[in-house]
């Protein structure tokens, strides 16, 4: 066997590998002594079928495997002996006709390319300086909170038999959609409650309770919204036959201990606490995120070295595939709606470039610092993944389980963040106390 390297062109290499066919035929031979003993053919008897009796009936798929193997053996031989790390999966091209190879009539000959990790050294991240902006909880926060609560558990009391619907009302209704005099599929049902103005129901259907009463029976005009779910009502005006049972008025609950404990706390001042705990998360989470961004944003300044072409391609394809899709679906940053597709494209490589650039710096700062992920980590991740599709988890982490590719995109998401946290800890970072506004506000991207 003869390995060549044949082109080294900045993260490129290219080797050319030749295998005489003496070789295969060796190995060939070998394999079929292997499994020889364990065969089971129809006519000889077991483990005494002829070797070339075996080289007829399967040499070719035999060899074809052999092939395989070997290609890639030498392959990660080639990597290894030249200190190289592969930025992805080699491509392989075969040179000639492969017949007269799988039959041990010629040498195996191909060439195979691949890009290498770039070499670099990342920056000392214990002189790195990071900000972290940091906000107060102000009471009047935890309040409004805790009315938010309070609106969400709203009852709703009987008003007067003369009392006429106000926004905010419940009312309680029978209704009968009809389509050219015709009903549909769902368009009826019996003592419904209706928030007006909750905006559940089809456009224009809640504002026309506004002002019935108890007893009252009327119609309600409306138009299905065009994208509606169901493509025989999309677009069609409709009428509905509404019969009124009852109006029911909002009432907020206090804000004392009763509403508390109703919660199942043992008071107010409980509550005020969970409340504020959670505020407390929230706000953590934003200055975690806000600190990262800086973060990245040195570490993006810090660093300059070629970048693997594939690595970036695939990046760039992902994000311009999803870019794309919310184009279709008009939506679009509008940013962006003046600008040519050429433009938008060397945008977004630059942004592909940045986020491969800013992948590999965290990969070799973890690799140094030995970060590693549990197992219980990855199954934690896994799990929160499957639930986000009720009814379908099973399938889910069957899906994850046999294809590593996607396992490799649920880890990596949990060593970057390990990682970060890693570079938090040894950097100097400096609380910086900003406003609510300021501590949520959205970057550019």
């Amino acid at each position: 066997m003869q390995v060549t390297q044949t082109k080294t062109e900045g993260l490129s290499r290219e080797f050319n590998v030749n295998v005489p066919a003496k070789e295969l035929q060796e190995k060939l031979d070998a394999r079929i002594e292997e499994i020889r003993p364990t065969m089971k053919l129809k006519g000889f008897r077991p483990g005494k079928v002829p070797a070339s009796h075996v080289r007829k009936m399967f040499g070719k798929d035999l060899m074809g495997e052999l092939i395989d193997k070997l290609v890639n053996e030498t392959n990660q031989k080639a990597l290894e002996e030249n200190e190289l790390r592969p930025a992805g999966q080699p491509n392989v091209h075969m040179d000639g006709d492969m017949e007269p190879v799988l039959a041990g009539e010629a040498d195996l000959a191909y060439h195979m390319h691949v890009e290498v990790m770039p070499e670099f050294k990342p920056t000392d991240i214990k002189k790195l300086k990071i900000d972290r902006p940091v906000a107060e909880i102000a009471d009047e926060e935890v309040e409004e909170a805790i009315g938010r609560i309070a609106e969400q558990n709203t009852q709703f009391e009987a008003r007067a038999k003369t009392a006429k619907a106000k926004d905010g009302d419940a009312v309680v209704i029978d209704y009968l959609g009809k389509v050219d005099g015709e009903a549909f599929d769902g368009g009826k049902a019996e003592e419904q409650a209706i928030v007006i103005g909750s905006n559940r129901f089809i456009p224009g259907f809640e504002e026309q309770l506004i002002g019935v009463k108890k007893d009252d029976e009327t119609e309600l005009n409306v138009t299905f919204p065009e994208d509606y779910p169901s493509a025989d009502l999309a677009g069609k005006e409709a009428v509905f036959e509404v019969k009124v049972h009852e109006v029911r008025a909002p009432k907020t609950p206090e804000l004392d201990d009763d509403f508390a404990k109703g919660l199942g706390l043992e008071g107010m001042d409980q509550l005020r606490e969970m409340v504020k705990e959670q505020i407390s998360t929230d706000y953590t989470a934003a200055s975690r995120a806000r600190a990262k961004r800086h973060l990245l944003d040195k570490l993006d300044e810090a660093h300059d070295f070629d970048l693997p072409p594939n690595m970036v391609e695939q990046e760039f394809d992902q994000i311009w595939q999803q870019l794309r899709t919310e184009m279709d679906a008009g939506n679009i940053a509008e940013d962006d709606k003046d600008k040519s597709e050429d433009d938008l494209k060397a945008e977004y490589r630059k942004i592909s470039e940045r986020r491969v650039r800013l992948g590999l710096v965290l990969a070799e700062i973890g690799r140094e610092a030995d970060v590693q992920i549990s197992e219980q980590e990855v199954q934690q991740s896994l799990i929160a993944e499957a639930r986000k599709y009720p009814g379908q988890e099973r399938e889910v982490v069957e899906f994850f389980q046999k294809n590593p590719g996607a396992m490799a995109q649920l880890r990596a998401p949990i060593y970057e963040d390990k990682v970060v946290d890693h570079i938090l800890e040894v950097a100097t970072v400096t609380d910086k106390t900003v406003s609510k506004d300021d501590l949520f506000k959205e970057d550019d991207e």
